[in-house]
């Protein structure tokens, strides 16, 4: 990494988190600034980067010219507002999901990019995991065959203390529950894996808090290869995983049981040979795969030479908008109780927010 780009992070919550990210690569990055309301914790953030300003104003950090890229960790409800202001003062955005709260926001948000000449990227940290990318590979070699079921479990545990947080649990300030805030990385990391959903059919409740998002949700998908996907959620789970398995033709794969529940892409995946296909094939393929950082770090990692322009641009709003697809979709089936096709119609009604 030859040119350290200069990062303001605005949000100390789970930008705690980016910021982790970014200590990884320092090489790469300089955290000028952590912007949040409470001073307190922004210095406490700060500190662990030592250079770094505390701002409380959100305007001064977009009035430093120095400032090459504005990382957004803040509620989703204040996302749209804040990537505009960042674009408007000539900065790259990076942005935590829910991107907006639309679909016609994205396409916004894509029109306003591209008068400033800027770019805005959406957070899929869990893409950035090696076990999913050995599956990836032995995907791209013709090791798995077609795709037949696949089957994920994203059971949380959220007390009420977690909505003493004043922004979640309401649809103005969260957008969305479940389906929007949490299931989110594992559904992006299926379609990231087996193609685009065709069509799908979806209940939603709210049975755990009691709060206005939904907290459960059964969720079946006809991807457009045919295979079909279960995804079961709750955040009333005594015991957090994230699960996820994969069926296809000639071999098994699925993440390690017991694994981290927020990191699912990452670990000693197991892939099982079937029918004609022998293992050990499957491990010689495997066999040197040279991993990368991962979350955060891997996200970060990958994002610097997109900003140096010498590499694509890891993650798009193309990809926000294929997320958020999904997730009006399986709102708008939830609320209809009907089987919803994609990609959705440009007049749907749902595509103006869920």
């Amino acid at each position: 990494m030859n040119r350290r780009f200069r990062v303001a992070v605005i949000g100390a919550g789970i930008g705690a988190a980016h910021v982790e990210g970014l200590r990884a690569n320092a090489s790469g990055y300089e955290v000028a600034a952590i912007c949040d309301l409470d001073r307190q914790r922004a210095a406490e953030l700060a500190a662990t980067v030592p250079g770094a300003a505390v701002e409380t104003s959100f305007q001064a950090v977009l009035a430093r010219p120095e400032i090459d890229l504005i990382d957004i960790a803040l509620p989703p409800y204040l996302h749209l507002e804040a990537i505009e202001a960042a674009l408007a003062a000539g900065k790259h955005v990076l942005c935590e999901k829910p991107l907006v709260g639309s679909l016609k926001e994205v396409e916004r948000v894509t029109h306003v990019a591209e008068r400033a000449n800027r770019t805005v990227v959406p957070i899929y940290q869990y893409r950035f995991g090696n076990g999913l990318a050995r599956l990836r590979r032995l995907i791209e070699l013709g090791f798995t065959g077609r795709s037949l079921v696949a089957s994920i479990e994203t059971h949380w545990n959220r007390l009420p203390e977690y909505y003493d947080v004043r922004w979640r649990g309401r649809k103005a300030t969260e957008l969305g529950g479940a389906v929007l805030g949490h299931v989110i990385h594992l559904h992006d990391l299926l379609t990231f894996t087996m193609g685009p959903v065709r069509r799908v059919f979806a209940r939603t409740a709210i049975r755990v808090n009691p709060v206005e998002t939904e907290d459960c949700a059964a969720i079946a998908l006809e991807m457009a290869s045919g295979a079909l996907v279960t995804s079961s959620v709750t955040l009333g789970a005594a015991e957090e995983i994230s699960r996820m398995r994969f069926c296809f033709t000639e071999l098994t794969a699925e993440n390690p049981p017991g694994g981290h529940p927020y990191r699912p892409a990452e670990g000693a995946w197991r892939f099982i040979a079937r029918g004609d296909r022998r293992q050990e094939e499957i491990d010689a393929a495997l066999a040197g795969f040279e991993g990368h950082q991962e979350s955060f770090a891997g996200l970060f990692e990958a994002l610097h030479p997109a900003l140096a322009g010498t590499a694509p641009w890891p993650l798009t709003l193309k990809d926000a908008y294929r997320s958020l697809e999904l997730v009006s979709a399986i709102y708008y089936s939830s609320a209809t109780a009907t089987a919803v096709e994609l990609p959705l119609p440009p007049d749907h009604p749902v595509r103006g927010g869920w």
